[in-house]
């Protein structure tokens, strides 16, 4: 898997070495830090890592990125933005949303830096999901140089492994909107909340985990797999940790993790 892994890599090497200079969207991630090693790789210089902070997206996140563009040894720019009016009412469309504004502020970064272009870590198996920011990154002129080189998600995380980055077997995230029902006023102590809530759950060995804001209700989704584990821990610490954070009421979605959950119809 690896040989087949490694001929979409030297296709990704040759888009890179074709921008001239990229302004990174550096997240910390699977993706972005595969992309952000293979842009050192062709463009040395010519690169500038952006993380983005917004109150919906984990402190815990921002620092790793932080923490692992200084073990790359690449430059490396925390872009702080507001929480956009846009999204307070967390529509349907937030990622649309989202990512049009964050990106468009993105584009001003990198021509302020004399970079031609910016690239975001979108890959081959992102389009048979429901990604409705993609639509936003095609119309802002975003490159997703991942997903042109056919890489998907098991192909990154294999040459991540090979590569030695540490980053290969890190479980997925989405931002802090995605655990708030739509159309409901996000504020940001319940952003505070869920996140203090799903550290809480990482360091009791849960690394893949979400937390449903439900008002005064918590739904923790762990992988399938993970749920039987889940229920035979202390669940007593955990529903007490969970109280003291305001919740009156803590569940455990017996379906497992699924990707937006929070806002799928009822069956």
């Amino acid at each position: 898997m690896i040989n087949g892994a490694k001929k979409r890599y030297d296709s990704l090497l040759n888009l890179l070495s074709e921008t001239g200079g990229a302004l990174v969207t550096y997240s910390g991630g699977v993706d972005s830090t595969l992309l952000l090693h293979a842009a050192k790789e062709v463009l040395g210089d010519m690169l500038l890592a952006t993380t983005v902070v917004t109150p919906y997206i984990p402190k815990w996140e921002v620092a790793e990125a932080r923490q692992l563009a200084a073990t790359m040894k690449v430059k490396h720019m925390v872009l702080s933005l507001p929480f956009p009016n846009a999204l307070r009412m967390n529509p349907p469309d937030h990622c649309y949303t989202c990512k049009k504004t964050l990106f468009g502020t993105l584009k001003e970064a990198a021509t302020d830096h004399g970079l031609p272009c910016v690239l975001d870590g979108t890959n081959a198996d992102d389009i048979l999901n429901f990604r409705p920011g993609l639509k936003a990154l095609r119309e802002l002129g975003i490159t997703s140089p991942l997903m042109e080189a056919g890489l998907t998600k098991q192909n990154i995380r294999d040459l991540s492994q090979h590569i030695g980055l540490p980053t290969w077997n890190k479980p997925s995230f989405a931002c802090l909107l995605s655990r708030m029902p739509v159309n409901e006023r996000v504020h940001e102590e319940d952003l505070n909340r869920v996140e203090q809530a799903e550290v809480f759950l990482m360091n009791r060995g849960f690394p893949a985990v979400r937390v449903r804001h439900h008002g005064d209700i918590a739904r923790i989704e762990v992988p399938r797999d993970r749920v039987g584990d889940l229920a035979t821990s202390d669940i007593k610490h955990i529903d007490a940790k969970f109280k003291r954070l305001g919740y009156r009421h803590v569940t455990v979605d017996l379906a497992g993790y699924t990707m937006g959950s929070q806002n799928r119809p009822a069956e």
